[in-house]
């Protein structure tokens, strides 16, 4: 199919363009899901659950976190596991560590906690 150019038009009328190029741009729109929270806003990302899960745990239970260990999407928000230093040592091989579990609901906020496991840095765990 050969487009008519502008120049290629007699009276120098604008160029049309063909049909089926104007219909898919008039098709609607497919409808997707809500992705808002309950709060109407959208829904947090990982990355933010996750260091403001971090942020929360350290300042509720006094220790700093090492690493963010795992984030998982929950059916009631979402699910981070954390590694917090609860005891320094030197050498830092034998510092006591732990990794927490944290709750977070659909707008962010942290719900709960529970330590899974406690393990000495330097040791080898399965």
């Amino acid at each position: 199919m050969a487009t008519v150019r502008k120049s290629d038009q007699p009276d120098g009328a604008p160029a049309r363009r063909p049909a089926r190029k104007a219909a898919a741009r008039k098709a609607p729109a497919k409808s997707r899901p809500s992705r808002t929270s309950s709060n109407g806003q959208a829904p947090p990302s990982l990355r933010s659950v996750a260091i403001s899960a971090a942020a929360e745990l350290a300042g509720l239970i006094g220790h700093d976190v090492e690493g963010i260990v795992a984030a998982e999407k929950t059916d009631d928000g979402w699910r981070v596991e954390l590694d917090v230093v609860e005891s320094r040592r030197i050498p830092e091989t034998t510092d006591i560590l732990a990794t927490y579990e944290v709750d977070v609901d659909r707008d962010g906020a942290m719900t709960g906690y529970r330590r899974l496991k406690r393990y000495v840095r330097g040791r080898f765990q399965e």
